[in-house]
């Protein structure tokens, strides 16, 4: 990478090494210098350590090689998903239950209930106020993403605006499994209750005992949502798209979730179900940025923070610069997984996780936005003069003070966000998601005859003849009706 342009545009920053022999895959030559460190659970001890990359030693095609996540064969989950999605599709309820009890080992009377006829769950003091904190900064930051309507006037009697409407039925998919995520309802029903969305449904897998986890419940209550459908996996999905005896039929769904729930959402938006879904997804991810000035301890727990989601989890570290202490960072990382309930989960994560070490932050920005990851962290001195640099990423988050946990959370920000390198196209769940846009145009009599002319043109360019005449006629009457007034 000798070469290197960095001007203050933000599409400016490119680096390159030109005139190099292409090889392509990940790097495993020793010019690379890859090594692999130890991320395994021996006995009670865990070791937790990721391979390492020098970017100025790879190649163009080495280093696009880096940005590619692990791959998922779809083409066997497909196999499993079709014929769930097909049997709910056509027996409904009774399937949504056989493949609870299956799955999540519960046997269920009913599969759906509406949330107003639910008594209000009992919940520790401090853990109510954290979610109420959390509603609130939700709640301000999305309600803040309401645009106020504009009305144009292109010319002299042409008006045209753009006018928003909420979707009339939303799906929100809150993941169970090896961990309840009560702040995924918040961060999905939150936008729909503020876009007036009239029915949101809630899937979440039931408890043991065919109950609704209380967190679970109170957030639903407390962001409006109206049904909740007590179960997981594509069932669940795809009893949303279809709709059921119990379970109202939604347009639009959300929400993150395993392998099997976003083959169904990828299976059922395009089919006759006629549903929309949020975003492609993968597994969660994250990738810090760091320097000589940022705690070995912070970096250990932000990149372990994400690994605990589960063993597909994938995190990135890039050294920015020299003087960085990457064996206390490695040492801290070893002792916080070792203390960890889901270091096990972290450890195998790590496993296929990976450390770059760039030359500066020129060199570091440059490669995060080629990876795009879901999370952004910027741990280095003077973080917040980077933002303007940042082209492709779910969520940023800059500064010492601020790790991913609280987007994750608290802070306001959704963290239902596009991984797997989509954060280069798609953007994150925000209110706008829970909304379509209507243009709306209104022309008075002048406004026709200043612009109808040019219409009429254009139309019989493109040779449509009933398009001019919509347009000719309409000023022939005009003509007619101003030489009647004319003694």
């Amino acid at each position: 990478m000798d070469s290197r342009l960095f001007t203050c545009s933000r599409s400016s920053i490119l680096i390159t090494k030109p005139h190099q022999v292409v090889r392509y895959g990940l790097p495993t030559s020793a010019s690379c210098r890859y090594r692999q460190r130890n991320c395994s659970l021996a006995g009670s001890r865990v070791n937790c350590a990721m391979k390492s990359y020098q970017l100025s030693e790879l190649t163009r095609a080495e280093v696009n090689g880096l940005k590619a996540r692990p791959r998922i064969d779809f083409s066997s989950i497909f196999g499993v998903v079709n014929p769930i999605v097909d049997d709910v599709h056509v027996r409904g309820d009774a399937a949504v239950k056989e493949y609870t009890a299956k799955f999540d080992k519960v046997e269920l009377e009913e599969i759906v209930v509406n949330v107003s006829d639910l008594p209000d769950p009992e919940l520790d003091a401090k853990v109510r106020e954290a979610f109420d904190v959390a509603y609130n900064n939700i709640y301000a930051f999305h309600l803040a993403q309401k645009s106020p309507e504009k009305n144009i006037e292109n010319m002299k009697g042409v008006k045209c605006k753009r006018v928003a409407r909420s979707i009339g039925s939303v799906g929100l998919y809150v993941p169970g499994g090896t961990a309840v995520l009560p702040s995924t309802a918040l961060m999905l029903a939150v936008p729909a209750q503020i876009a007036g969305c009239k029915t949101v449904v809630l899937a979440t897998p039931p408890c043991h005992d065919g109950g609704i986890c209380k967190e679970v419940l109170y957030c639903a209550k407390k962001a409006g949502v109206t049904h909740i459908l007590k179960a997981g996996g594509a069932q669940a999905v795809a009893a949303m798209a279809w709709g059921t005896e119990s379970c109202p039929k939604v347009e639009k769904i959300f929400g993150p979730g395993n392998q099997y729930v976003t083959a169904a959402k990828m299976i059922l938006q395009n089919s006759e179900a006629m549903v929309s879904i949020d975003m492609p997804a993968g597994p969660s991810e994250v990738l810090v940025i760091a320097d000589k000035d940022t705690s070995p301890v912070h970096v250990a727990a932000d990149l372990l923070s994400q690994a605990e989601h589960g063993p597909d989890s994938q995190v990135v570290l890039v050294i920015a610069g020299d003087g960085v202490d990457m064996k206390a960072i490695e040492e801290e990382m070893t002792k916080q997984c070792q203390s960890l309930p889901r270091g096990e989960f972290a450890s195998k994560a790590l496993g296929h996780s990976f450390t770059v070490f760039a030359r500066d932050m020129v060199e570091a920005v440059s490669f995060s936005n080629l990876y795009a990851p879901e999370h952004l962290i910027i741990n280095v001195k003077d973080a917040e003069k980077w933002e303007c640099f940042i082209e492709n990423a779910g969520s940023v988050f800059l500064g010492p003070w601020t790790p991913e946990s609280v987007g994750d959370y608290a802070s306001g920000t959704n963290h239902v966000l596009p991984t797997y390198g989509y954060a280069r196209m798609y953007s994150g769940v925000s209110l706008d998601s829970f909304q379509k846009y209507m243009t709306v145009q209104s022309l008075t009599e002048e406004g026709l005859r200043n612009l109808g002319p040019h219409v009429a043109v254009m139309a019989e360019v493109e040779g449509l003849e009933a398009h001019k005449r919509a347009v000719t006629l309409r000023l022939q009457d005009i003509q007619a009706m101003h030489s009647q007034k004319t003694p």
